[in-house]
């Protein structure tokens, strides 16, 4: 039974390295996408990339609105 649940711990341990590998490249990414990014801290990060995304939604509704405006 003890080999089993040994077993068991090491691929749960190994899951938890690979699933933090997989969130730091993840993180990566996420910092070479939003403006300023890199080198911020994951927290920074998250807020950058929120107020990124706000910015890029209003960007939008203003060229909404002057592609109605110019419409023949």
């Amino acid at each position: 039974m003890r080999n089993g649940s040994s077993g068991l711990s090491l691929r749960r341990r190994g899951r938890r390295v690979s699933d933090r590998r997989s969130v730091r490249m993840k993180v990566r990414k996420l910092q070479r996408l939003v403006p300023g990014g890199r080198g911020l801290q994951p927290d920074r990060l998250f807020l950058q990339t929120a107020d990124y995304i706000l910015h890029l939604r209003l960007q939008l509704k203003v060229l909404q609105a002057l592609s109605k405006l110019y419409k023949p």
